[in-house]
């Protein structure tokens, strides 16, 4: 008996009929109600947060308080939706527009234009309040904190520090080498000093040259994640601090503000990120057949990794990936595909221990585990010579995908699971 199967190309929908016997798993995300009354959620969330007094007895009239927020690499979570109910109450509390900054975590990432302000913030966030730019390189802008137990010197920007009050906002998702986004990522990278960033994120390397990617830096891990564990003693040298993240639907509304304690509340939202996100299994697959869910989540192997990462989760150390990912601008952006011009992976691990970047990571870690388990790409046809170099297998139909799957895995009985939305679904080995 044959099952139907439509996952999602680029544009298009692509259907397959497999055999209903060899589907041991169908991974789906969980259906959740939007919130309906964002100001009323932001307000909930507030004045009854998590392991701290009411936002209202955490700020004290005269107080600068900042707010730290997410750059235009974080657009999905909306600010000008929420950011205003934020600002009204922390006037509410006695706090004026006039005393409140908000400070841009850039990271290492480029400053924003004027304008990029207003499309990430919205209007009257930009017309309201005082905005400033964390930009890491700037090492005039940062002071030192204090050195982490891993040796790590910790430079934080001094708007940041010089402040009474600090809110970290963001958004918290699956992360591919903190585990969890949002929480302690506001400090660490986001507002952080050039070489405090490296030296967290060599973590994610493994300790002996030659060897990759460190194996306890991945999606949805926290015990034993080198990378994590040192953010947060970084975050948490700031004692003055007060947390409001956001969590998603998988259509990308708000489902739950978290807000209080900067990592306890954090802790909470990252639960409800698995129970959206994260699907139990009870076994890995031979054959794990993977769809991003269509443009723009495949727009670029950049965004397609995101497939591949979860996929290689729920396949057997000796099975075969086949991710339908269309790819439309292959060659975007550049600071990830330059990455694949190294003649060898042991090239590529070298270059980004001299000067870590996270696409340099996510191209070296793509190249390990497409050595590991065979990645065959769906894909358009002009994009063959770069998924080749990339180590990847391109074709242009899953027709021919399955075909080299079953020569690869060498016989007919094998087991699959299907991920037609595999961008944004996590697989939970369970046991």
């Amino acid at each position: 008996m044959l099952k139907d199967f439509v996952l999602g190309l680029g544009d298009k929908e692509v259907s397959i009929a497999l055999p209903e016997k060899q589907v041991i798993h169908v991974i789906e995300g969980k259906a959740v109600e939007a919130i309906a009354d964002v100001p009323a959620a932001v307000k909930a969330a507030v004045t009854q947060p998590i392991d701290s007094p009411p936002l209202p007895e955490v700020v004290k009239v005269g107080d600068k308080v900042v707010i730290i927020a997410s750059d235009i690499t974080r657009q999905w979570i909306s600010y000008p939706r929420f950011l205003p109910a934020l600002l009204n109450e922390l006037n509410q509390a006695g706090i004026p527009d006039s005393d409140i900054k908000l400070v841009v975590s850039l990271g290492s990432h480029r400053r924003h234009t004027d304008q990029e302000n207003v499309q990430v913030y919205g209007e009257e966030t930009v017309g309201r309040i005082q905005i400033v730019q964390s930009y890491a390189p700037a090492a005039e802008d940062f002071v030192y904190t204090g050195k982490t137990s891993r040796g790590v010197e910790t430079y934080i920007n001094k708007h940041v520090v010089n402040a009474d009050k600090v809110i970290m906002t963001g958004g918290i998702i699956y992360h591919p080498m903190a585990g969890f986004g949002g929480g302690r990522k506001a400090i660490v990278p986001g507002v952080a000093g050039y070489s405090t960033i490296q030296g967290n994120h060599t973590f994610c390397l493994h300790e002996v040259i030659g060897q990759g990617v460190n194996p306890n830096c991945m999606s949805g891990k926290l015990e034993g994640n080198n990378m994590h564990e040192d953010m947060s003693e970084m975050a948490a040298m700031l004692k003055h601090t007060f947390l409001l993240n956001a969590v998603f639907t998988p259509t990308g509304q708000f489902a739950r503000f978290v807000a209080g304690h900067p990592y306890t509340a954090w802790l909470e939202g990252c639960k409800t990120v698995e129970e959206i996100f994260g699907v139990p299994i009870t076994a890995k697959a031979d054959l794990v057949i993977a769809s991003a869910g269509g443009f723009p989540k495949d727009i670029n192997l950049y965004q397609g990794t995101k497939t591949t990462e979860n996929a290689i989760m729920a396949v057997k150390d000796d099975g075969v990936i086949i991710a339908l990912l269309e790819c439309r601008d292959i060659m975007e952006p550049p600071d990830f595909s330059g990455w694949f011009n190294y003649e060898s992976l042991y090239d590529r691990e070298i270059a980004l221990r001299k000067a870590f970047t996270v696409p340099g990571f996510i191209a070296l870690k793509t190249g390990l585990m497409a050595k590991k388990v065979p990645h065959i790409i769906v894909t358009l046809p002009q994009n063959k010579e770069f998924m080749e170099k990339a180590g990847l297998i391109a074709v242009t139909t899953l027709e021919e995908a399955l075909t080299i799957a079953e020569q690869k895995l060498n016989r007919k009985d094998y087991t699959i699971t299907v991920m037609p939305h595999a961008a944004n679904t996590v697989p939970l080995l369970q046991g």
